[in-house]
């Protein structure tokens, strides 16, 4: 789940972490039980320590803004009988993380925001088998994946695997003011 209990966005070359794409499962009678019973104060316990701020209590009801969700799952730990992760369900693919005692630390980057896992798993396999056979083939002597990527860069290891980028695979917002691209590709018609 989202929790990531063992730490693999810390630790792991590759992590599949289990989320959802949906609206959260809000059980409104739950939601006035944590209220009435004092040991849960929504506002203070659960609304204003959202990340994104997507949640809000009227004293009443609790609403949630699902589009700006991060899914950190702080609401639902706090408040497991009254709320649960969607039904669309599915994992996240992140990408890069190590972490050695003597060099630098990495954590993972989004590389699949959601991919669906239903059986037999042949997009993750094709995903894997993508990422193995390139870092086989290119990568250095004791190497990580993230250190691979870091080395050749995301863009130029995308286009070798054949995923599109996408806005949450951005680790931070470019700090070069140019904008650079690739000519040709262009579908816009010439004037």
């Amino acid at each position: 789940c989202p929790n990531d209990c063992v730490a693999s966005i810390a630790r792991a070359d590759c992590s599949v972490i289990g989320t959802w794409r949906d609206e959260i499962q809000i059980n409104d009678a739950e939601v006035t039980k944590y209220a009435k019973g004092g040991n849960v104060d929504i506002v203070a316990d659960v609304t204003s320590r959202c990340p994104t701020g997507c949640m809000s209590w009227n004293g009443k009801k609790l609403t949630i803004d699902d589009d700006n969700c991060v899914k950190c799952m702080h609401c639902i730990n706090v408040m497991h009988h009254a709320l649960r992760p969607g039904k669309d369900r599915g994992a996240t693919i992140l990408i890069g993380a190590k972490a050695p005692i003597i060099g630098g630390a990495l954590l993972s980057s989004v590389f699949v925001p959601f991919l669906k896992m239903e059986e037999p798993y042949e997009d993750l396999k094709e995903l894997t088998e993508a990422i193995w056979d390139l870092w086989g083939e290119h990568g250095n002597n004791r190497e990580r994946v993230g250190e691979f990527i870091q080395r050749v860069g995301m863009g130029n290891f995308l286009e070798q695997i054949g995923l599109d980028p996408i806005p949450e695979m951005v680790i931070h917002p470019r700090t070069n003011p140019y904008i650079f691209f690739e000519l040709g590709g262009d579908d816009e018609d010439d004037e």
